[in-house]
């Protein structure tokens, strides 16, 4: 059974090198590994662990990362760094170049045996529950580029409606259709600064206040294809 859409893709991101910040596009495709292109690359330090905002088994913290910016130039990631240096992936130097800018040995790697992705292939967040945050925090500089999503999309009322598609699948635009998987644990990234958005520590202990941690949904691809901004989002009950 189809129902009445439920939004309409607002914005889309892409994160060509993991844990910097990203590229917005018009449109973007989706396979079973995720958004095609997204956080391929990674900092890979010494101790073969891969930079990121947080510690975990996979990942180590690397401070400043947020400082970067990641495109493609083609299948070529291009790294802006802080000072505004663009530099491509496959410069020889770049790898002396990210060491001396993080302070430690580090190499740029191209996704192989250990995934790059978080908890989903596919990370999706609503206007609604940014309207939510907003309703508590207004005085907070909200902005989805806090949340890295890959879809933006458009949902009326203010609360986090996707928690209500877990286990649902979405149908986008003519094609595309993803599997809603589980809710998103989120970490301090959340409170970093980023380009015009200061560092604001309230953003994340609100989230643990009301939500145990969770904000946005991953979900699976289940019909590859290209996504696009204006298309609508429909809950499909299969």
């Amino acid at each position: 059974m189809t129902s009445p859409p439920a939004g309409v893709v607002l914005r889309l991101w892409r994160y060509p090198v993991k844990s910097m910040l990203g590229e917005r596009l018009d449109a973007l495709d989706v396979d079973a590994r995720g958004v095609v292109g997204d956080r391929l690359f990674a900092l890979r330090d010494a101790a073969g662990k891969f930079g990121s905002g947080k510690s975990t088994r996979r990942f180590r913290r690397i401070d400043g990362l947020f400082g970067f910016r990641s495109l493609y130039d083609g299948d070529v990631p291009v790294i802006v760094f802080p000072d505004g240096r663009p530099r491509r992936g496959d410069d020889p130097d770049v790898h002396a170049a990210l060491s001396a800018a993080v302070g430690q040995p580090v190499t740029l790697a191209r996704e192989a045996a250990i995934s790059h992705l978080d908890a989903g292939p596919v990370h999706l967040l609503t206007t609604a529950s940014l309207a939510w945050l907003a309703a508590v925090l207004p005085d907070a500089a909200l902005d989805e580029r806090r949340f890295r999503p890959n879809l933006l999309i458009t949902a009326p009322g203010a609360r986090p409606v996707e928690h209500e598609w877990l286990g649902k699948t979405l149908s986008i635009g003519p094609r595309v259709r993803l599997r809603v998987r589980t809710t998103t644990e989120r970490c301090a990234m959340v409170t970093f600064a980023q380009a015009d958005l200061p560092d604001d520590p309230r953003i994340l202990r609100h989230i643990v206040d009301v939500a145990d941690l969770q904000f946005g949904v991953y979900a699976e691809v289940v019909v590859s294809g290209r996504v696009r901004c204006g298309e609508s989002v429909t809950v499909v009950d299969e």
